[in-house]
């Protein structure tokens, strides 16, 4: 099999023990292949399955979530199809981020410039659209950091609290609060 057929498994095994915590023992349990296997599939080992996976994240974020940003449609109704599927991607709050997971441990500095890549996008694609709304840019872009760490924040919360809440209540008051005095 291609290795890209691991890497939903591998992004699930990450984001569940983060990369200090995913042993290759593990790792070979989760995707049923030997040592010799991973080294095969991924010779650079256990740095390389993380970057195919965040990778495959930024494919994820690109086509999943911020799909339509671009649009013509209202802002808030951009802004309410990204929460959707954010929602979507984090199983509601029940599923923790694998972003946050990587920054805690000692994986932070080899992963940091993808990982800092993809919350660019992300808040870049936010600030776009309220730029476009009429916003100006520094406050586009204020305001589309504050989304993140409204979205980031609660859901490391709701994995701390183990109640999904707070991440959904966010999730769903976010593209309001997002359009407000455009």
């Amino acid at each position: 099999m291609p290795k890209d057929t691991y890497v939903p498994c591998l992004l699930e095994l990450f984001r569940q023990n983060g990369y200090d915590g995913a042993t290759l023992s593990k790792i070979s349990e989760a995707t049923g292949l030997g040592k010799a296997s991973l080294y095969h599939h991924f010779p650079g080992g256990k740095d390389e399955m993380v970057t195919v996976v965040l990778d495959y994240l930024q494919q994820g974020l690109k086509q999943h979530i911020l799909q339509g940003m671009d649009s013509d449609e209202e802002p808030l109704v951009r802004l309410q199809r990204m929460c959707d599927r954010t929602a979507t991607a984090y199983d509601n709050g029940n599923r923790p981020c694998l972003l946050a997971t990587l920054l805690l441990g000692s994986a932070r500095d080899a992963f940091q410039a993808q990982v800092q890549a993809l919350l660019v996008m992300w808040r870049d694609a936010i600030a776009t659209v309220l730029t476009e709304a009429g916003l100006d840019s520094q406050a586009a872009q204020e305001r589309a950091e504050a989304a993140l760490i409204s979205i980031q924040g609660s859901l490391v919360l709701s994995q701390g609290l183990n109640d999904p809440s707070p991440f959904q209540r966010v999730i769903q008051r976010l593209p309001q609060e997002l359009c407000r005095e455009l």
